[in-house]
């Protein structure tokens, strides 16, 4: 199994603000100069996060509870609180849409009423679909869900590295239906973990970053980000049998007619979350020109070896094209690190992101489920 690792620090010495300068309070983690980085919460084993309008901070886990950090904007540090339980652990999917809120748990898709402003839940979560139908398996049990253009969006894993079949159709897939669970039909398939689902606020483009197969060539496959919705019908990635370029893992297969992605990061960095970063936001946390329209993609890194460090990497765009096209000698030319420190030179580490999200005012909020930490960053004032 890869790239879970559950352990815990203190946050003792993780709560004050620190630039790139002077991360030593947050144990080496650092931060583009111009900009500070602070944990607000400790949320266990944190997960996907998504924010209210008014500021109000909910976040997935690995285990059957979705937190709430209140005002996660205001103030430095917050205390989470459990905002609702499933009985489907582990609920790490978590969205919003007007007045219902989204939940994506190992073996269903749940809602519930939502009204800005709920500090817990108005009501219990009722499953409207359901995901990974033939019952558990080894690897890949979470699951991300998104709305846009009025279609909910929910990504579900491969059972294990690479299977052929896999255990039931709903796998290796990333799944549409109606907002109340009818309908639901894949949009891509032969995507091996779409852990990743984000939507571009400008175009409403369904994104996804998606962890790759292992026991390949070393360096590779690399792992894609990829605009689902630029794909007309079923999305086929040809997984397991091709990767990056229409690549064949062997001779015996064709791989013609398989996907190309927009973005790759290098092999076993993990895409476990991502946001877009608003071309217009306001806010007196508002990041600069540089970084409006683009992406953020929470990598979680691996255990493979040499050990990938986990980090934050942002990748400038273009609308829904990335300003540096892909060059297949080079998958670390599309993007660069925005967070990092995760790993330190001895390969231990202090952190592993997981979900990323922008505020109301502008900050950005990231996950990690290694130190329970949830961290908000902002351009100096």
């Amino acid at each position: 199994m890869r790239r879970f690792c559950l352990f815990f620090v203190s946050l003792a010495l993780l709560v004050a603000p620190v630039s790139a300068q002077d991360a030593r309070t947050l144990d080496g983690i650092t931060v583009p100069a111009g900009f500070t980085i602070e944990v607000i919460a400790h949320v266990p084993q944190a997960r996907e996060l998504v924010v209210a309008s008014n500021g109000d901070l909910f976040v997935g886990t690995s285990t059957s509870d979705v937190y709430i950090v209140p005002d996660a904007e205001g103030g430095t540090v917050r205390a989470a609180a459990v905002f609702t339980t499933v009985d489907d652990k582990p609920v790490a999917g978590v969205t919003i849409d007007g007045d219902t809120m989204y939940l994506g748990a190992q073996f269903g898709v749940y809602r519930l009423p939502f009204h800005v402003g709920d500090r817990t839940a108005r009501a219990k979560p009722v499953k409207i679909a359901s995901v990974r139908t033939s019952g558990r398996s080894r690897d890949h049990v979470t699951t991300t869900v998104a709305v846009t253009k009025g279609v909910l969006y929910a990504s579900v894993g491969s059972s294990c590295d690479a299977c052929v079949p896999d255990l039931d159709d709903t796998r290796a897939t990333i799944q549409q239906m109606h907002l109340d669970g009818s309908d639901m039909t894949p949009k891509a398939e032969h995507i091996r973990n779409a852990i990743a689902l984000a939507v571009n606020p400008e175009s409403g483009a369904l994104w996804a970053g998606v962890a790759e197969q292992d026991a390949l060539a070393p360096g590779h496959p690399y792992e894609k980000f990829d605009d689902i919705s630029a794909h007309s019908g079923v999305v086929d990635y040809g997984y397991p049998y091709c990767y990056e370029n229409r690549k064949p893992i062997d001779a015996t297969h064709t791989c013609a007619n398989a996907t190309v992605a927009r973005v790759y990061t290098p092999a076993y960095n993990t895409p476990i979350g991502a946001t877009f970063y608003p071309v217009n936001q306001k806010g007196r946390y508002a990041f600069p020109a540089e970084y409006r329209g683009g992406a953020f993609i929470a990598l979680h890194g691996s255990w493979h070896r040499p050990l990938v460090p986990p980090r934050v990497a942002f990748v400038p765009m273009n609308g829904d094209e990335p300003k540096t096209p892909m060059n297949w000698t080079d998958p670390t030319t599309q993007w660069r690190e925005f967070v990092g420190g995760f790993q330190r030179a001895d390969d231990t580490r202090v952190a592993r992101a997981t979900g990323v999200a922008v505020g109301p005012d502008g900050s950005l909020f990231v996950s990690d489920d290694f130190a329970g930490n949830i961290y908000r960053i902002r351009p100096k004032r």
